[in-house]
């Protein structure tokens, strides 16, 4: 697939089009003006309709100065187990007229995801196709997930939602496991910036016991302008409605404690008390370990269980239950070595 030009481009510094359409569509390469200190990555959810299978795959680049490369991460929600996959800079392509990436033989979109990795470390091959997608819209007033904080320059990193819920079609061999995804279910999301924040929480699930229910959660310690800040988006996807909350709407956290591999948060908006657990598996014994960009490159590593189990319940302000489930397989990360999130509130 290429874009309207004929071609993908590695970077992309004179065409103010595509730099203002970008802002409005932030799946789209929001790097092609970047040449050192920044990253950007897409992330990948597949769960199979037996939920034997459920695998996360991160493809993205990094154009820190004393290592510029492209990457591919892959993880194994059953057993823990992650990959890290190296491409030179010139391998990561992209097109101006919509979300599509290729990085070597492999290549992603919103509509699709194809692996073709023959390594030592893992044989990963494979195409699968994303169908009924609910994408978060973005308008002039609320440019994606960060609503107006989309704006704000000096952002150490930004985020946005790709799919909060598609239906896959596909199967596909995840180091010699052969996995069929027809009939999966999917999410995408993405982050790009200069680093990770140095703490954060982020919880995500589309497995509830009512279909078509999708929940995503990140509180974060956010540097900004010299100081910072703790800041959280997220929404609940809920009869084909999606419900944000988030820092920039007004919504509070009354509520947050935190342990090693579990997190219970109690959100307040104006309409809804949200209260969330989130629990990881802990039978799995290796940790997820994924690579995570900090100001000198992709030297963090961070760990995350994709078959945690989260628990939501949606309250009305008047008392009344409007939803209560778990969602499981669901991802989680509790990353904050430094204690800046408040564990209690």
């Amino acid at each position: 697939m290429k874009d309207q030009s004929g071609t993908l481009r590695l970077q992309d510094h004179k065409s103010p089009f595509y730099n203002l359409k970008k802002i409005w569509n932030p799946s789209w390469f929001q790097g092609n003006r970047k040449k050192r200190n920044y990253f950007e990555g897409w992330y990948f959810k597949m769960v199979d309709k037996t939920l034997n299978h459920a695998w996360a795959v991160i493809p993205g680049i990094s154009l820190h100065h004393d290592d510029p490369h492209a990457f591919i991460q892959v993880i194994n929600g059953k057993t823990g187990q992650t990959w890290y996959f190296r491409f030179p800079k010139e391998a990561f392509l992209f097109s101006r007229q919509d979300f599509y990436v290729e990085i070597g033989n492999n290549s992603f979109s919103k509509d699709h995801i194809k692996l073709d990795i023959n390594e030592k470390e893992g044989i990963f091959s494979g195409e699968l196709h994303f169908e009924n997608q609910v994408p978060f819209r973005a308008s002039l007033k609320r440019p994606g997930i960060m609503g107006w904080y989309r704006y704000a320059p000096f952002m150490e990193c930004y985020h946005g939602v790709v799919s909060l819920n598609h239906s896959i079609t596909g199967e596909m061999i995840m180091n010699g496991d052969a996995a069929d995804f027809n009939q999966g279910i999917g999410y995408i999301e993405k982050d790009w910036g200069s680093s990770m924040p140095k703490s954060w929480v982020w919880m995500q699930s589309n497995h509830f016991e009512k279909t078509g229910v999708s929940f995503m959660l990140s509180v974060a310690d956010i540097p900004w302008i010299g100081k910072s800040f703790e800041g959280f988006l997220g929404f609940l996807l809920l009869n084909n409605e999606i419900i944000p909350f988030a820092t920039y709407t007004g919504a509070k956290i009354s509520h947050l404690h935190k342990e090693k591999d579990q997190v219970e948060i109690q959100i307040t908006t104006k309409k809804h008390v949200i209260d969330i657990s989130g629990i990881k598996d802990t039978s799995i014994k290796s940790k997820g370990a994924l690579k995570a960009p900090v100001s000198k490159g992709m030297d963090r590593v961070i760990h995350e269980n994709i078959n945690a189990r989260l628990n939501i319940k949606l309250t009305g302000k008047d008392g009344q239950i409007i939803f209560e489930g778990t969602g499981s397989p669901a991802g989680l990360e509790i990353v904050d070595d430094s204690d800046l999130l408040s564990s209690s509130k």
